[in-house]
């Protein structure tokens, strides 16, 4: 974890540098408490689609756990009465 105080902001080049290598967010602090959080459009990226991902799962397992589910073989049946497959 890289925390940094607010003042090192100015430093941009050094800042983004960090965010970069550290593969991670940099913390920024003001009088000692946290204030921002900056990091790698990377990493902000694949934080998002990670969150994104368990959301996605959260909600199967939601479904499976409410009986929302249909067998493999009706599914396939449903669509191709739908489509006339």
């Amino acid at each position: 974890m890289q925390i940094i105080p607010m003042r090192d902001l100015k430093d941009t080049v050094e800042v983004e540098r960090r965010c970069a290598e550290g593969k991670g967010p940099v913390y920024v602090t003001k009088n000692g408490y946290g204030r921002l959080v900056v990091m790698d459009i990377e990493y902000y990226e694949q934080i998002i689609r990670k969150m994104h991902e368990a959301k996605i799962i959260f909600e199967g397992l939601y479904d499976m756990k409410t009986n929302k589910t249909l067998d493999g073989e009706e599914a396939i049946k449903a669509l191709r009465t739908k489509y006339g497959i």
